[in-house]
């Protein structure tokens, strides 16, 4: 990853903020993105890695502000070679109960949010001589659904079929487009589930534990090297080995 200039959006946090910190200690130059003003100075700060960790707090679902900040990061830094398109909201709701708001926000962020910096990072991986590396965090329920979550499975399959459809326009440019589909993962929004009800699929996870964010990062890092050269269109489980 040295010298390559990463952008990792909802990255204040979690999966993200594991992503932006293990390409920042592979060498990469790491533009932390979120939504919320600030959201990242307090750990950023306190990294070693910090003189490879730039924060840059802007709407993904704002195409103005996709637009002013990307160019600002290309007239920055000169070329942006990675983007993972991380940022994502989940609310968990039965048939019946859903939210038309909460669906809007879903569909809004994890999907035209990812649509937006694809589109415009694209446009400027397209004048890098080697191109680039376009990840999209999917998720496993994306390709095999869940009771529960509709709406947000819907965003993730959305999230699957449009990496493989990027992929087709994107790869003849030299910008490869994969995408992560993670199992059950270990974060702050776990905690707060009651552990007894998802009992029942971590029963299904062969390796028989959760995903850490640093399992879902070791992916992406991956498909940002070159190691994948070779790798576009695809869609890579990062589960356990989870039977459903």
């Amino acid at each position: 990853m040295e010298g390559k200039v990463c952008i990792v959006t909802g990255s204040a946090r979690g999966i993200g903020q594991e992503i932006a910190t293990l390409f920042a200690e592979e060498g990469g130059q790491v533009i932390v993105n979120d939504a919320r003003e600030g959201a990242a100075d307090g750990w950023i700060a306190e990294s070693p890695l910090k003189d490879r960790l730039d924060a840059m707090y802007f709407d993904i679902t704002d195409p103005e502000a996709v637009r002013k900040n990307v160019m600002a990061i290309k007239k920055k830094y000169g070329h942006i070679d990675v983007l993972v398109n991380n940022a994502g909201v989940e609310f968990n709701e039965l048939i019946g109960m859903i939210s038309r708001p909460n669906m809007e926000k879903t569909f809004n962020v994890n999907v035209y949010g990812t649509i937006e910096m694809l589109q415009t990072v694209s446009r400027v991986m397209s004048r890098n001589p080697n191109g680039g590396s376009i990840i999209n965090i999917s998720s496993m329920v994306g390709l095999r659904g869940n009771a529960g979550q509709l709406v947000y499975s819907a965003t993730k399959g959305a999230v699957i079929a449009l990496t493989k459809s990027a992929a087709k326009e994107l790869t003849p440019k030299k910008i490869r487009v994969n995408s992560i589909a993670p199992g059950l993962t270990q974060t702050a929004m776990m905690e707060q589930t009651d552990i007894e009800k998802l009992q029942g699929r971590i029963n299904n996870i062969c390796m028989g534990r959760l995903a850490q964010p640093r399992d879902i990062a070791g992916g992406c890092l991956l498909l940002a090297s070159d190691y994948a050269s070779y790798i576009s269109g695809q869609i890579l489980p990062v589960d356990g080995c989870t039977i459903m």
